[in-house]
């Protein structure tokens, strides 16, 4: 319920401005598509077979472990909005070496930041990203998921508003509060940049990267968005290696 609020509040003030309508409309058919596919796939595909063949993998594997797990709420939330964080931000590492930069770079397409293209990727990356498999072995093994639910929900919320354009400005109190441990829009926008060189892997926290040299810290937009790719739609979708 948290990612879909987050969807239709940041999808609802992406249509009331007119600026990115414009840039919006400005978009090609093949990229609303990859979107509009991706969303889908992410949003609802990938949730059900997370409740039904990953769950049904690990009751095979681990039988007698279901529901066997107790943790005090704050510690299953910050096992899933902390140390899974961290574990993504090695993930995501190492989807930008070159074995696996083929088929990340359709996410690195993107030539604006806005809601509907962040789960623009290659159908079977989703399989590849560390949330499918651990979160749904923490959710079968925790006696009540629920708190480590909400942390899951809170970074994917995150991941939305990291995509947008909706980011605070500088000079505000809500940037000052929050510019020092958590990825901003902005900080994500550079990691997308078109000139990128690397870093700000982080998905919620800033720390990572800074521990390990990948952070870059720049308050203005960078100018130009999106990785150059002629590949056609099904190589995007299906098979983007050439």
């Amino acid at each position: 319920m948290l990612i879909f609020i987050a969807f239709i509040i940041l999808l609802f003030l992406t249509f009331a401005n007119q600026n990115i309508i414009t840039i919006l409309v400005s978009k090609n058919r093949q990229d609303w598509l990859l979107d509009m596919i991706g969303l889908c796939f992410q949003g609802i595909i990938i949730p059900i077979l997370q409740i039904t063949v990953v769950f049904q993998l690990y009751n095979n594997l681990l039988p007698t472990l279901k529901s066997a797990l107790t943790l005090h709420p704050l510690i299953a939330f910050s096992l899933s909005f902390i140390c899974v964080d961290y574990l993504y931000y090695w993930n995501h590492r190492i989807f930008h070496t070159p074995w696996f930069w083929s088929v990340h770079k359709v996410h690195h397409t993107v030539t604006t930041m806005d809601v509907v293209g962040t789960s623009r990727n290659t159908l079977w990356t989703s399989f590849l990203i560390i949330y499918l498999w651990v979160h749904s072995l923490f959710i079968y093994l925790l006696q009540d998921p629920t708190w480590y639910i909400f942390g899951a929900s809170l970074t994917s919320a995150l991941d939305l508003w990291r995509h947008s354009t909706f980011t605070p400005k500088p000079t505000s109190k809500i940037y000052r509060l929050l510019a020092p441990w958590l990825i901003l829009p902005q900080d994500h926008a550079w990691h997308h940049a078109r000139n990128y060189e690397g870093g700000n892997y982080g998905a919620n926290f800033k720390i990572w990267d800074k521990i390990h040299g990948t952070y870059s810290d720049n308050e203005k937009q960078p100018e130009n968005l999106g990785a150059i790719s002629n590949l056609s739609l099904s190589q995007k979708l299906f098979f983007p290696f050439i």
